[in-house]
C-alpha cells in the first residue's frame, strides 16, 4: 500500500514538473480544451433552453379543428371518434359554438362584443397531441377527415423550436468533433515533446526492467490534468457569459416569451460533463503520444 502511494505521488509529481517544462504547449492545450467545451456548453445550453421551451408548448400543445356547419350530433360525435382513434392524439374534447363565444367573451373587457351573434363562432373540435415534433402531420391528417373545414394553430412557432433544437445539436457535434480533434492532437503533441526530451531516461528505465505502466502513468497524468485544469476554467467562463445573456434576456421583453433554464440549477450537470470530457480528451492525447516512446 506504501509503495503504490509512492507510485501515484512519483506520477502527479512528474506530471506536474512535464507540463511547467513545456509551458507554451502546455498553454495552447489548455485553450483548445476550453475552447472545445465552451462551445460543445453553448450548444448543449442553447438545445436544453430549446427543449424548456418546447415542453412548455407541450403544456398548451392543442388546435382547433372547425367542424362543418350541416353536420348532425352523430355524425360529429363519429368524427370525434376519428380524431381520438390517430396515434398521436392525447385527448379531444367537442365545444359547440355557444361555449365558444362565451370563452371569447370572457376574455373581452367592455359591452362591444356582447351582442355578437352566435353564427359568428363555429362548432370545433379541440385537440391536444402527445409529441410536437409530429405536430404538423397530426394537423395534417386532422384536416384531410371529412367534416373538418378548417383549423386554427400555432404551428410556426412550434416548427421554430424544433428547428432551433434540432440545429444547435447537430452544429454542436460538427464543432466539438473538430474541436476535440485538434485538442487531441495539441496534447498528444505536448506529451510528445515531454516524451523525447525523456527518451534516454525512458530507454534506460525499459532496460532496468520497468513496466510500461510505470512509464506511460506520468505522461496520461499530465494529459488529464490538463483537460482536467481547462475543463474548470471552461466551466467559470461559460457561467459568466450564460449568467449575462440571462440576465440581458430577462431583462428584455422577450421575458414574456422565452424564459432561460437557470445556470444554478444546471450547474453541476455542466461541470461533470466538462470535466469527464476534459479527462478523457488529456488522456487519449497523452496516450496516443506515448506509446512509440514504450517501443524501446
Amino acid at each position: 500500500m506504501k509503495r503504490r502511494r509512492l507510485n501515484i505521488g512519483y506520477f502527479v509529481s512528474e506530471g506536474f514538473h512535464s507540463i511547467f517544462s513545456h509551458g507554451l504547449m502546455s498553454f495552447a492545450a489548455v485553450c483548445m480544451i476550453v475552447a472545445c467545451l465552451l462551445i460543445m456548453g453553448s450548444f448543449a445550453l442553447l438545445a436544453t433552453n430549446a427543449d424548456k421551451m418546447m415542453g412548455q408548448l407541450e403544456d398548451e400543445n392543442v388546435f382547433y379543428a372547425y367542424i362543418d356547419e350541416n353536420y348532425t350530433d352523430e355524425q360529429v360525435a363519429a368524427l370525434e371518434t376519428k380524431v381520438k382513434n390517430l396515434d398521436n392524439v392525447a385527448s379531444v374534447e367537442f365545444v359547440t359554438r355557444e361555449q365558444a363565444k362565451e370563452e371569447y367573451l370572457a376574455g373581452q373587457t367592455g359591452e362591444l362584443y356582447a351582442n355578437m351573434p352566435d353564427e359568428v363562432f363555429r362548432d370545433r373540435l379541440v385537440i391536444h397531441v402527445y409529441d410536437l415534433e409530429l405536430f404538423s402531420k397530426t394537423v395534417e391528417q386532422v384536416t384531410q377527415l371529412e367534416g373538418v373545414v378548417n383549423y386554427s394553430a400555432e404551428q410556426d412557432l412550434t416548427d421554430a423550436f424544433i428547428t432551433i433544437r434540432n440545429v444547435a445539436t447537430a452544429v454542436a457535434g460538427v464543432l466539438i468533433a473538430i474541436l476535440a480533434a485538434i485538442s487531441l492532437f495539441i496534447i498528444a503533441n505536448t506529451v510528445r515533446l515531454a516524451a523525447f526530451a525523456r527518451r534516454e531516461e525512458i530507454a534506460i528505465m525499459k532496460m532496468c526492467g520497468a513496466s510500461d505502466g510505470f512509464i506511460r502513468w506520468p505522461f496520461v497524468i499530465e494529459g488529464i490534468i490538463l483537460g482536467l485544469f481547462g475543463a474548470v476554467l471552461a466551466f467559470f467562463l461559460q457561467w459568466g457569459i450564460y449568467a449575462g445573456i440571462y440576465e440581458a434576456v430577462m431583462s428584455s421583453s422577450a421575458s414574456t416569451i422565452v424564459i432561460p433554464v437557470t445556470f444554478q440549477s444546471i450547474w453541476y450537470w455542466v461541470l461533470g460533463i466538462f470535466a469527464l470530457a476534459g479527462a478523457f480528451i488529456g488522456m487519449c492525447g497523452s496516450g496516443f503520444a506515448i506509446r512509440r516512446f514504450l517501443r524501446v
